[in-house]
């Protein structure tokens, strides 16, 4: 959701605090336009994050409620290529979308970030993003870490205008945080010295960022 983060996806480069280095895209240009969204469905943490340490955020479009994300106005191989690093594979070939955007949902490897989804349409193009192929009920949760959870805060707050109590509030009540974190925690995080942290650096259509690895 942070635009400071998308920048390393596209031009490449070691994020600040990054521990593995963006290839980045073949075409390195910004999106031509990005807005906040609501998605169908919910946020959820498991398994273990190697760069953040503890749980990493997922969607789960079958959840209820919404989750809020950001739409990137993005080409196709630019999120084919945006995909590929967050699926630890070599960037440079197209994904065939033409699955995911018939079915609304197609899994190109068992892989925590390696199936796509196609949650609906904005403005007459499709948002397209990717999770895991399991679901919240699946996998048990794991906490987030505090690095992780200024990071995903900076970008709630950057791209819905939320206050730093409002994001405190929804992502310690996000299965998998509410078990090891309560807003009042989150928001002293939020709140230290530091102060959120600069982000390290998800046919045309848009891409969800919801779940910056």
């Amino acid at each position: 959701m942070d635009l400071r983060r998308l920048r390393y996806y596209l031009s490449g480069g070691t994020p600040p605090g990054g521990a593995r280095t963006c290839p980045g895209c073949r075409d390195p240009r910004p999106p031509e336009r990005s807005v906040p969204v609501l998605l169908p469905g919910g946020l959820y943490f498991a398994t273990e994050s190697a760069l953040w340490g503890g749980g990493r955020a997922f969607y789960d479009p079958a959840e209820p409620g919404v989750a809020p994300a950001r739409a990137h106005l993005l080409t196709a191989a630019q999120f084919s290529d945006i995909a590929a690093q967050e699926m630890y594979r070599t960037p440079g070939a197209d994904l065939d979308l033409t699955e995911v955007l018939t079915r609304g949902r197609a899994r190109l490897g068992p892989g925590r970030y390696e199936t796509l989804v196609c949650p609906g349409l904005l403005d007459g193009l499709p948002v397209v993003t990717f999770t895991a192929p399991w679901g919240r009920a699946d996998v048990p949760g794991n906490a987030p870490s505090a690095p992780y959870l200024r990071h995903l805060a900076a970008g709630l707050m950057q791209a819905h205008g939320w206050s730093a109590a409002r994001a405190a509030g929804y992502l310690a009540g996000c299965s998998g945080a509410r078990e090891a974190w309560t807003p009042k925690a989150v928001l002293a995080l939020l709140e230290s010295a530091d102060g959120p942290p600069d982000a390290p650096p998800h046919p045309s259509g848009y891409s969800a960022g919801s779940t910056p690895v």
